[in-house]
């Protein structure tokens, strides 16, 4: 099974971690990662570092950032440039952590680290949509919101 790590400015990671584990459960997989104000990339490494020691050094680890170029994204950039079995998805958001949570529960060890990233992409993406007032007073076979 591939880790997921969830490093973001603040406490966001912690927050979208708990949401996930209030639809799953507890999860083993799963580390929150936060840069707190006075730390830096370095700070951050080391936080990355702990948490794929807790995770028993998986294989692959899926890295979910906030914001690319944030530093809770360099610093994961800085890891991800060294083992060819991990990778970054920046822009994490509920639906697509939800998405590769139940991924994990599924994954036979032999799915390579870019079809993760990309399914994490698209579960992201796929996550994000729009209503308006018109959009939701739309005439539909369903009159039920």
């Amino acid at each position: 099974m591939f880790g997921i790590i969830v490093g973001t400015h603040g406490q966001f990671a912690v927050g979208i971690v708990q949401s996930c584990e209030m639809i799953f459960g507890k999860r083993d997989n799963l580390k929150a990662v936060t840069l707190m104000p006075g730390e830096g990339p370095d700070d951050v490494v080391a936080k990355y570092e702990k948490a794929i020691e807790e995770l028993g050094n998986p294989d692959r680890i899926l890295f979910f950032n906030d914001l690319m170029g944030g530093s809770p994204y360099n610093a994961a950039c800085r890891l991800v440039a060294t083992h060819e079995h991990y990778g970054i998805v920046a822009g994490v958001n509920l639906p697509g952590l939800i998405a590769m949570s139940a991924a994990q529960d599924v994954d036979d060890g032999t799915t390579p680290i870019e079809q993760i990233m990309n399914e994490a992409f698209e579960a992201c993406r796929d996550g994000v949509a729009i209503s308006s007032y018109e959009s939701l007073n739309a005439e539909s076979d369903d009159d039920e919101l």
